[in-house]
């Protein structure tokens, strides 16, 4: 790890940034060099956000938490249930969200005079994928314990988009080039509260486990 590295892991344990409240990870083993190194990117990464006026997500696999900050401050936290993942060592750098996930959106009477609803929390998604540049694909799914029916339907649209993939490569006779690949499975209301939250162009910074 740079000194420079070091230092500024150091300073963010001691003081508060100028560019909000980014707080050190409360969790990190102070002697465990792979872990401290790891902190430290993801800290260089995210004081480079905080100083711009901004909405990001910081995911935390070690702590299995999804923050929404601005400003280095949190503004939500979603909690993990479980997630796995792909090429785990690529989820490197700052990613950009290439477009929020789709809103099936109401449709609209044109003959009524009644106020009709806009669109809400409820009517968010519960499963769908992000894409993100540089290469980096995220599913965020209901987990099995909140909702087992939606899981398995959320299942078994990776699994078959992941067959066609595979399908694809054999008819072509050529092999797909695949970019890290996380599946996140939070509950029903925080998968929904998660796409509410987002927008496009929204930068995000991952957080790995050392041990993986």
């Amino acid at each position: 790890m740079s000194l420079c590295a070091i230092l500024l892991l150091l300073f963010s344990f001691a003081t508060t940034s100028w560019a909000g409240d980014i707080e050190a990870f409360p969790d990190l083993n102070l002697n465990d060099p792979s872990s401290l190194q790891e902190a430290s990117r993801v800290l260089e990464e995210e004081l480079k956000l905080a100083a711009r006026p901004q909405t990001y997500i910081l995911i935390d696999l070690v702590t299995r938490i999804i923050q929404i900050k601005g400003r280095g401050v949190e503004l939500h936290r979603i909690p993990i249930a479980t997630w796995t993942s792909k090429l785990l060592k690529d989820m490197k750098g700052i990613h950009r969200l290439i477009a929020r996930p789709p809103v099936v959106r109401r449709k609209i009477d044109p003959t009524t005079t009644v106020e009709q609803e806009p669109i809400s929390l409820a009517d968010m998604p519960v499963d769908y994928t992000l894409s993100f540049t540089p290469p980096l694909t995220i599913d965020v799914a209901p987990s099995a314990g909140g909702s087992p029916l939606r899981w398995i339907v959320s299942s078994g649209k990776t699994w078959w988009r992941n067959l066609k993939n595979w399908g694809g490569s054999l008819l072509t006779d050529q092999s797909v080039t695949r970019g890290p690949h996380l599946q996140l499975a939070v509950s029903v209301e925080h998968a929904q509260s998660l796409a509410w939250s987002l927008v496009d162009g929204m930068s995000l910074v991952i957080r790995r486990p050392t041990d993986k």
